[in-house]
């Protein structure tokens, strides 16, 4: 295929029409017609030689080919972008559209309080916040940057530690007074634990460790419940369901109240890790590098400590409130 100027551009539109899902949101997002989008879209198949787009009247899809291309893509035209704006001295302007791939605990607990503060300090950034029980395809979905809880896989995207909490085992007090209270990790076989998936493999977590001083447990779990996202565990948990293994800064307020009862206190589980993870970019956006920035800087156990004081409900408030979605 011989190179052009023209290739970058229609590969350009072919970004825009997967990032806004249509032909007339990439035109507005462009400056072009509906048929100027189309014109380029056909002139790049051509060019490449295969169908990059699935069209019908009502859905507009990329082909497998077509996701491949963008994947590929998509780090390259924002890296000549970031290399445009530094050249022209506006490496730190932060605006323009930021998507970020997050998971429903991190999002509701630690993010959701602080994105007014965000929006406000970045007027001429737009947020769209997507919750997600497992990571996906960060650059073929055309995310920004995603964050996520847990070791991140190994793959081209760049990481950035930003929290690491540890885990503790709960339960409900009318769980315990039915079922009894767990002495040591390994009588948790007798008990209904509440199972849950690995939110960036998609694997159920059926193994839970504990260690006291240098001595280490593993303990193979089991129950008649498994779920995908925090919100229905603990729901669950506070509904006498089972015991749950959930990260330490959701469930102090909670607690403090008396509706859950940590079980095992003097094991301690295993830590989750908090990461940033965006495109391996020579020159990340400003965008990228202003939320990486900000969230880090309300990360702190005290920020966190607070959070956990100011938005988790009552266990009597919690399920009307999971039923209606929050």
């Amino acid at each position: 295929m011989t190179f052009d100027a023209r290739v970058v551009s229609n590969i350009g539109v072919l970004a825009a029409i997967a990032e806004t899902g249509s032909f007339a949101r990439a035109g507005e997002a462009l400056g072009l017609t509906r048929s100027g989008v189309s014109r380029a879209v056909t002139r790049l198949e051509t060019q490449v030689g295969v169908r990059l787009l699935d069209r019908t009247t009502r859905v507009i899809a990329l082909t497998d080919e077509g996701r491949r291309l963008y994947s590929e893509v998509a780090p390259l035209l924002s890296g000549i972008e970031d290399a445009v704006s530094l050249a022209s001295g506006a490496s730190v302007a932060v605006r323009g559209r930021l998507r970020v791939n997050v998971d429903a605990f991190f999002s509701r607990l630690l993010l959701t309080p602080h994105v007014g503060e965000f929006l406000s300090l970045y007027p001429e950034l737009s947020l769209e916040l997507v919750a997600r029980d497992q990571l996906g395809d960060l650059v073929g979905e055309g995310f920004d940057i995603a964050v996520r809880f847990g070791t991140p896989p190994t793959s081209s995207l760049v990481a950035r530690k930003l929290l690491e909490t540890r885990t503790i085992t709960v339960a409900s007090p009318s769980y315990l007074q039915a079922r009894g209270l767990p002495a040591s990790p390994k009588d948790l076989k007798s008990h209904s634990c509440i199972l849950v998936r690995d939110s960036l493999t998609g694997q159920p977590i059926e193994d839970w460790q504990f260690r006291r001083g240098g001595e280490v447990a593993e303990v193979r779990i089991s129950g008649r419940l498994m779920v995908a996202e925090w919100g229905s565990m603990l729901g669950a948990c506070l509904e006498g369901v089972g015991i749950a293994r959930v990260k330490a800064i959701g469930v102090q307020h909670l607690l403090d109240r008396g509706a859950l009862m940590e079980v095992l206190p003097d094991w301690q589980g295993e830590t989750f890790p908090l990461y940033a993870l965006f495109p391996s970019r020579h020159l990340p956006p400003a965008k990228v590098r202003a939320f990486i920035d900000f969230v880090a800087a309300r990360l702190t156990p005290e920020a966190a400590e607070l959070a956990d004081q100011e938005i988790m409900p009552s266990a009597t408030e919690f399920m009307p409130r999971l039923m209606r979605g929050w």
